[in-house]
């Protein structure tokens, strides 16, 4: 089910979603400054093109002082921005019925967008029962 969610992402929104965090991350890597911003934010729009059967991960160093203080930037600079735009798509999405598992993938993705360093999009846990 995943999957088909995945594809009816990409074709409404998803692509141009992940193509912006994407070209953002370039754009950012043109400086040495911006650099662990644009690889982070590079890595969020791949991650971004598939957000169905994803959950948010933090890595085991995530809330380190380099990584809140990176982080505190992200947001100042680049992650309300992104935020309130994926808000604002889930506001507009959730008016449909159909809309509405595509406005969720969005509202997961604003905690990611706020502090994405020391955190990923990973695959989740399905249970004991998948390895079945």
């Amino acid at each position: 089910m995943s999957l088909l969610g995945n594809i009816l992402w990409l074709i409404f929104g998803g692509l141009i979603s992940g193509l912006g965090y994407i070209f953002g991350g370039l754009l950012m890597c043109l400086t040495i400054v911006g650099i662990p911003f644009g690889i982070q934010s590079i890595k969020l729009g791949v991650a971004t093109f598939a957000p169905f059967g994803k959950r948010i991960v933090e890595s085991p160093g995530a809330n380190g002082p380099l990584e809140i203080i990176l982080n505190v930037i992200w947001l100042i600079f680049f992650g309300w921005g992104i935020a309130v735009a994926h808000l604002v798509s889930a506001g507009i999405l959730a008016l449909t019925i159909i809309g509405i598992p595509f406005a969720l993938q969005h509202v997961k993705l604003i905690p990611i967008a706020l502090m994405p360093l020391g955190r990923s999009l990973q695959p989740a846990d399905r249970g004991p029962s998948a390895a079945r």
